[in-house]
């Protein structure tokens, strides 16, 4: 049996803005990075001075860490604690007004999707092994995956009342990796607008928000190739637009050839296939996109796992106008307000524009 792993393989979207803050303006751009949520976080903040940015960016760190330390699904955190009352069967939680916004947020997200996207499936992501840092390539077993989709702990099984939480489903267990990046970076838009920083470029792993612009010129980043370390095409970000990318390559081991992500689809227990990459882009003003990071994060999800033939539709129940989508062939579909946005290289591939 040949077996591969990896954990954080590539970024969801390249480093290639980094590589355009070169030349005569590289000195107005302050970078500050840190590892926060699993993986590399960055801020990058232009034409403030040099200790206004640093502090700023100090601050936007710190954020994560506490955000980490608070959300983490299996590491204790108010989040286990919550789950774990919910496994005792505790008629009703009280936690911070914080995380009862995110998971009311969550449900929100969750009901247009038709569950797809789907916080309470976290028993169902440990039990694939995805709730590790060092998650080991071995299939769980399938009458025990059969056992959990079967109880089907869904968001539908929440009540949010103000700080209180009740869960009519033991079987719950919130696992909010799939909204959380997000989550920070609107706290992080938050942090720098309130200490006077106009333009910044904020990155959790490939979860990306523009603020302003870059010297007059607007923020570049690059949707990565799922199956290369390269760019597949490059986008200018605009004031206040967040991108998210879900992938198969991020986390993710092979068994027999067979590649097991840790996107996961609810209705079935086992790793959504047929999908490589999908990348949604969210600008200000859309219906659901108040926050806008949190909803680049979570909408790629369902895309991700609706496929072929539903994802476009998926994405109109979101009101996410620009996605970008790439099948288990590599075969590229974009929507048409997306392309048009979109830099591909001389030899790219063909894109199929989709109304």
């Amino acid at each position: 049996m040949r077996e591969i792993l990896v954990a954080g393989a590539r970024l969801a979207l390249s480093v290639a803005f980094l590589l355009l803050a070169t030349g005569c303006g590289r000195e107005q751009v302050y970078q500050q990075e840190s590892y926060v949520f699993g993986t590399r976080v960055e801020v990058l903040i232009q034409g403030a001075p040099p200790d206004k940015a640093r502090a700023a960016a100090a601050a936007v760190l710190r954020e994560f860490d506490r955000l980490h330390r608070t959300l983490h699904a299996w590491q204790p955190s108010e989040l286990t604690r919550l789950n774990d009352a919910i496994a005792r069967g505790e008629p009703d939680v009280e936690v911070s007004a914080e995380l009862a916004a995110i998971v009311a947020d969550a449900a929100r997200i969750a009901a247009v999707s038709d569950q797809l996207f789907d916080p309470a499936i976290g028993k169902l992501i440990g039990l694939w092994g995805f709730q590790s840092d060092e998650f080991k390539p071995l299939l769980p077993p399938a009458a025990e995956i059969e056992r959990l989709a079967r109880v089907r702990p869904a968001m539908t099984d929440l009540a949010v009342e103000g700080a209180r939480i009740t869960s009519r489903n033991a079987a719950v267990r919130l696992d909010l990796g799939g909204s959380a990046k997000g989550y920070a970076l609107d706290r992080a838009a938050a942090i720098l607008r309130a200490q006077g920083i106009r333009n910044a470029l904020i990155n959790i792993g490939g979860n990306v928000m523009a603020l302003g612009d870059k010297g007059g010129r607007p923020w570049r980043v690059g949707i990565q190739h799922p199956r290369a370390p390269m760019p597949i095409a490059m986008l200018e970000l605009r004031d206040g637009e967040a991108i998210g990318t879900s992938g198969d390559y991020q986390r993710y081991f092979e068994v027999d050839g067979k590649r097991y992500c840790h996107i996961l689809d609810p209705r079935t227990g086992w790793p959504a296939q047929g999908t490589q990459a999908v990348t949604v882009l969210v600008v200000p003003g859309s219906p659901r996109s108040a926050a806008v990071g949190a909803l680049s994060d979570a909408a790629s999800k369902p895309l991700f796992i609706a496929g072929a033939g539903a994802w476009r539709e998926m994405a109109r129940r979101l009101d996410i106008d620009h996605a970008l989508r790439i099948d288990a062939s590599g075969s590229i579909a974009a929507t048409r307000a997306l392309r048009e946005r979109l830099t591909f290289a001389e030899d790219a591939p063909a894109v199929e524009v989709i109304e």
